[in-house]
């Protein structure tokens, strides 16, 4: 569980920066601030993944709640406006929590009044449930409902005038029906029980949200909602109602079994994670945070895949197979990762998997060198963990093979080896392939044209994964060992930099040699298979230089301190102060996991890692119960980037997990 304190949920300034995330498996979710005001264009309580797990669109952007009490009315909403924040209900917030559903708890009147609101998403379907539970009353209370809906692309701004007409069908038992324009989805209301609230309809625009994250990025930051009316009823102490809002055709399920399902499931996955007796809370959190990420195949969903991160990103190949392991494999999900294997090896173009499927899911980008090569090390890892290598000799052998051969003889964006000493050569103006692939405009922040380290020790890897299954499938390995003896003899020679103790980050690129000190030399020693002995000098030195320039408590900076390019702080500011601070200082915590992959095996399985001791509280600082995409470089290493990021999440939980 992750618990936030009331001294922290009732303070605009924290709770506002906090987020909270519900998924539904299927690619949509509901989130907002912690504080209750939607500080994102993606905030929303019912986000759909209109073309599963794609095609995302915000239907609901909020509920807000008023308790009347005698002549009191205390608001439990929060929105900015244009220099004010209005209502402040967040003042009355005393707690929020994780488990075993996403819980706010409220006090009003003093404290003699307690309401309880819990929201969840059945797995599966584009629903939200809110539950409304009054904990604490001396006598009946009033409250009214008043849902705001939209219906927009999840990157955009909605506007009074962009077509939305909003028009609303109320039937007698209060199910209410919206539909924003022709040819959009019905976004379905109720409240149940139906009996104990009355609708009323009375359709009106309301003006200027603002949203402070957005106006932080440098984007459009302003926004008008319609509310089609609002539900009023009574609610004693001890009793429920529930709002469901859907854009399913069918009949939502009873709220009561709703919820027992989710918290049941929710149960079956930490069971299934065979976490170790004792564990610490955060690290249930974190197998709970994994979860938001898998999107299981399934007869709405054509694709097993996972979401890179939440809110904005959709799944990508690289994102997808570094966080497999973690994901699904240190969290029992076997089946589900042989299924995303699956997916993307299918998806193979000219040797090459998807960099990212496009929004509307009507393509994929492949835009990427080091995607593909990760599906090797995936593909591997689900053999060991499984032990199923029929998986891999029998239905992977040919794409990976022919994968591997497209590589070496090349394919797209100058992706290919040089024969002259076996190193995987990738790049050209104008296109970022490697995983620091920060773009705006035309213009490539970290181009890294040329051998990038980390795609040679890829590459060694992807060969050597292709020998041990050529050796079970009884096939040929003669090519591949020849190549993979190459490039490792190759890369000792090559990489080694006598002026930094370290390795170089790209060499034989357009400028030459890359001195800059970055972490992606780090896995020369954390892959399956080590291009570089990690019991030699250079291992022990390239190690102590990573951990004194660029290892902090939150992960790996992308550039050491004293270079010339080093950013500070990712934001604020527009994308192009943003992206040039993306790769160019700006900590990153999935490199923890490599980190320590490289640490013991230069150190040994016993070594202590003081970082892994300090992390505890990193699932409750920005989207809670999750972990960030990215940190600034600098202290105190603010949180940034998505709230919520799969590779984030699943490597810090494969390393404490130590599988």
């Amino acid at each position: 569980m992750t618990v936030l304190s009331h001294e922290l949920v009732s303070n605009w300034d924290i709770s506002s920066r906090r987020e909270w995330l519900v998924t539904n498996g299927i690619g949509g979710y509901a989130s907002s601030s912690i504080a209750g005001a939607n500080t994102r264009r993606y905030h929303g309580l019912l986000v759909a993944a209109c073309t599963p797990p794609l095609g995302r669109t915000v239907v609901l952007s909020k509920l807000e709640e008023e308790i009347h009490i005698e002549d009191q009315v205390y608001q439990l909403s929060a929105n900015k406006y244009p220099s004010v924040i209005y209502p402040q209900g967040y003042r009355h917030l005393i707690g929020f929590d994780t488990e075993p559903v996403t819980t706010f708890t409220y006090s009003v009147h003093e404290g003699t009044v307690t309401l309880q609101k819990q929201i969840w998403m059945p797995h599966g379907e584009n629903t939200v449930y809110i539950r409304y539970t009054m904990l604490k009353a001396p006598e009946p209370v009033s409250i009214t409902l008043f849902p705001f809906v939209s219906y927009k692309d999840y990157h955009s701004e909605l506007h009074k005038y962009d077509g939305f007409t909003g028009n609303t069908c109320v039937a007698p038992d209060g199910h209410v029906e919206v539909t924003a324009y022709e040819g959009a989805l019905t976004a379905h209301l109720r409240l149940l029980p139906s009996e104990a609230f009355l609708f009323t309809q009375a359709g009106r625009w309301y003006f200027s949200y603002e949203h402070e994250r957005e106006q932080e990025r440098g984007q459009d930051a302003s926004e008008d909602l319609y509310c089609p009316g609002s539900y009023t009823g009574i609610l004693s102490a001890g009793r429920a109602v529930t709002f469901v809002a859907t854009v399913e055709q069918a009949e939502p399920a009873s709220p009561h079994e709703s919820l027992a399902a989710e918290v049941q499931r929710r149960d079956e996955l930490v069971k299934d994670a065979k976490l170790p007796r004792n564990v610490k809370p955060f690290i249930r959190s974190l197998v709970l945070a994994a979860d938001q990420f898998v999107i299981p195949k399934s007869a709405r969903v054509n694709r097993a895949t996972v979401i890179a991160g939440y809110p904005w990103f959709t799944d990508w190949g690289r994102d997808t197979m570094i966080a497999l392991p973690g994901l699904c494999l240190a969290t029992g999900r076997r089946k589900t990762a042989r299924e995303i294997l699956e997916s993307f090896a299918n998806a193979l173009t000219d040797g090459l998997i998807p960099n990212r499927f496009t929004d509307g899911g009507a393509g994929a980008e492949f835009n990427t060198v080091d995607a593909t090569l990760w599906l090797f090390q995936a593909a591997y890892a689900y053999a060991k963990a499984s032990t199923d290598w029929e998986f891999l000799t029998r239905d992977l052998y040919e794409p990976l093979e022919k994968s591997l051969r497209a590589h070496y003889a090349g394919t797209h964006f100058n992706i290919h080896v040089d024969t002259t000493d076996g190193l995987l050569y990738a790049g050209e103006p104008g296109v970022q392939l490697t995983w620091m692939d920060a773009r705006v405009g035309d213009h490539v922040i970290t181009p890294r044209i040329g051998k990038p380290v980390e795609i040679q020790a890829l590459w060694f890897n992807a060969l050597k994964v292709m020998i041990e299954v050529a050796k079970r499938a009884d096939r040929p390995a003669k090519d591949f060992s020849a190549w993979a003896n190459q490039a490792q003899s190759s890369f000792v020679a090559k990489y080694p930099n006598p002026a930094t103790g370290c390795l170089f980050d790209v060499v034989d690129g357009p400028n030459g040699n890359e001195d800059h000190i970055r972490p992606n030399q780090i896995f020369a020693l954390s892959l399956a298979f080590p291009i570089l002995d990690p019991k030699s000098q250079l291992a022990a030195d390239l190690l102590a230089k990573v951990t004194d320039e660029l290892l902090t408590i939150r992960g790996l900076r992308t550039l050491a301190p004293e270079d010339s390019n080093y950013i500070a702080h990712y934001g604020p500011g527009d994308q192009t102060r943003r992206d040039a601070a993306y790769h160019q200082g700006t900590v990153w915590p999935w490199l923890i996991g490599p980190y320590v992959n490289a640490h013991r095996a230069v150190k040994g399985v016993d070594a202590k890692i003081e970082m892994l001791t300090q992390i505890d509280d990193i699932v409750a600082e920005y989207g809670v119960g999750s972990i960030a995409e990215i940190y600034d470089g600098d202290e105190p290493h603010g949180p940034n980037g998505c709230i919520a990021q799969a590779w984030s999440v699943s490597e810090i939980l494969r390393v404490l997990l130590g599988r």
